[in-house]
């Protein structure tokens, strides 16, 4: 499939739908969603960002991209430590995409690697593509194949992603992750829930593309999980200026220590903040900068919780714009939040 970044940065295994789904707005696909239909037989309607959030945006890219340069940059150390110079990297689309090319362009630019990247898809209660998954084995040894995502949140596709390696014995279910303030993964560039700015945008800082797809009657059996292609977002476009922008700050000599993880249990978080709000259902629960960001663009929030500590912080500054935009309440949260610097809770609409 096609995006808007170099062909060699990224190879898609992705079935193009693009003109075959009419994308639905939050409030139509959240009903559709809490009535029973699984969001990835929709797409999103992309969120426009308003000046005032698009100057949130600015404000990320310009405080953290070297913070999320000094953690890809572990995360590569670590990566190529762990698997040398046969490594391939295998992206979960879309977040995970854009990590996936710094990964690229890291090892290329210290070890002269050139490095084999893929992008595929993994849905949550659906599995990855195994269509997808059966031809990089194809191509490569299993011993020589990293999944890579984004962040954790509080492990979701983690655990989707190590359901459905069992019938890949060959392949090693750990997922490398930038930011894993869970605590779930030592495969990680920091434990902290830093403000990885690619979080604050849909398709247009990753390439163009919609979340991946998955519906029968568009998607056959041997075909690749599907994603539309943004055309019409082309002059709005800052996938590249993102990646040129975090890999200025490369320092090729960090080393592969991570500092160790001193906190509650990500799930631990989540499971006090299900008993004090009243949640039934944990997928509610969006714990972490970039799962927050996401239920305020794609979703129907009901409150955004912010850890005491971060409350006021410059990183969260997107979070409380979107949150103001958009009519939803911040609170400091009632519950300790670990490394968590913020929780995006979705509304359930039979509440209403």
């Amino acid at each position: 499939m096609r995006s808007s970044y170099p062909p060699q940065d990224a190879e898609l295994l992705l079935k193009d739908i693009t003109g075959l789904v009419e994308p639905l707005p939050a409030s139509v696909r959240e009903r559709y969603i809490q009535n029973g239909t699984h969001y990835c037989e929709m797409l999103p309607l992309e969120y426009t960002p308003t000046e005032q959030y698009m100057a949130a945006y600015r404000a990320a890219l310009a405080s953290y991209s070297r913070a999320t340069a000094h953690a890809v940059g572990i995360l590569a150390e670590k990566l190529w430590k762990h698997r040398g110079e046969h490594l391939v990297i295998v992206s979960l689309a879309r977040a995970g995409l854009p990590i996936g090319i710094l990964l690229r362009r890291y090892l290329l630019g210290k070890y002269g690697a050139d490095v084999k990247h893929y992008a595929i898809s993994i849905i949550r209660g659906r599995g990855i593509d195994k269509n997808a998954v059966d031809y990089i084995l194809a191509r490569h040894d299993a011993k020589d194949v990293q999944f890579i995502d984004g962040w954790i949140g509080k492990g979701a596709i983690l655990g989707q992603l190590r359901d459905a390696l069992c019938d890949y014995p060959q392949l090693d279910a750990e997922l490398g992750v930038v930011s894993d303030p869970a605590g779930l993964t030592e495969l990680c560039g920091t434990h902290e829930d830093i403000l990885i700015p690619s979080s604050c945008l849909n398709a247009t800082v990753t390439g163009l593309i919609s979340r991946t797809f998955l519906r029968s009657d568009i998607i056959g059996e041997h075909d690749f999980h599907g994603a539309a292609y943004y055309a019409e977002l082309e002059e709005h476009d800052l996938s590249n200026e993102f990646l040129e922008t975090v890999g200025q700050y490369f320092d090729f000599s960090c080393t592969s220590e991570t500092e160790p993880y001193s906190s509650i249990c990500g799930r631990e978080a989540v499971r006090q903040i299900a008993a004090e709000y009243g949640i039934s259902d944990i997928n509610f629960i969006k714990p972490g900068i970039g799962e927050a960001t996401r239920v305020l663009l794609r979703r129907i929030p009901w409150k955004v919780l912010m850890n005491e500590t971060y409350s006021d912080a410059l990183e969260l500054m997107h979070i409380r714009q979107l949150a103001a935009e958009k009519n939803v309440p911040c609170e400091i949260s009632r519950v300790p939040l670990g490394n968590y610097k913020v929780c995006g809770i979705i509304r359930q609409l039979s509440d209403i």
